[in-house]
């Protein structure tokens, strides 16, 4: 073997072998809590912001302890618009992980056009780690 095949191989080898820890590096640490449609998507701001949405975008989860229709209200946002509601059947987990102050993210999993707006957007809740 050259010496010349022998540093490729070598390099190559190493390449190999240090990759897995930059992609690990790059990787988000999370735990997919959930997925849910977007409750009330039809009587807020999200029909206006439809164009704009796009699946991965970042939305923020907001706590509402004090909304009279349900005391487990999560609200989701996206660029300080109010998109609807973790539905009232999915939002315990949810609640109760921001209440304790966990650090929870979320991104659009999902944008179907149609008429039912529980089909047109669901969100995916990540537990970081």
């Amino acid at each position: 073997m050259s010496r010349r095949l022998f540093l490729q191989s070598l390099g190559t080898l190493l390449g190999s072998l240090a990759m897995p820890a930059i992609v690990k590096a790059n990787q988000s640490n999370f735990k997919t809590l959930q997925i849910s449609p977007i409750a009330g998507f039809q009587y807020h701001q999200g029909e206006t912001l439809w164009s704009q949405l796009s699946i991965n975008q970042a939305v923020q989860l907001v706590r509402e302890a004090d909304n009279k229709y349900d005391n487990r209200a999560v609200l989701v946002a996206w660029q300080g618009h109010k998109l609807g509601y973790i539905p009232k059947l999915d939002n315990s987990a949810v609640s109760q992980l921001l209440d304790r102050g966990e650090k929870l993210e979320a991104v659009i999993a999902k944008l179907q056009v149609s008429s039912n707006p529980w089909k047109r957007v669901e969100v995916e809740v990540r537990w970081v780690v």
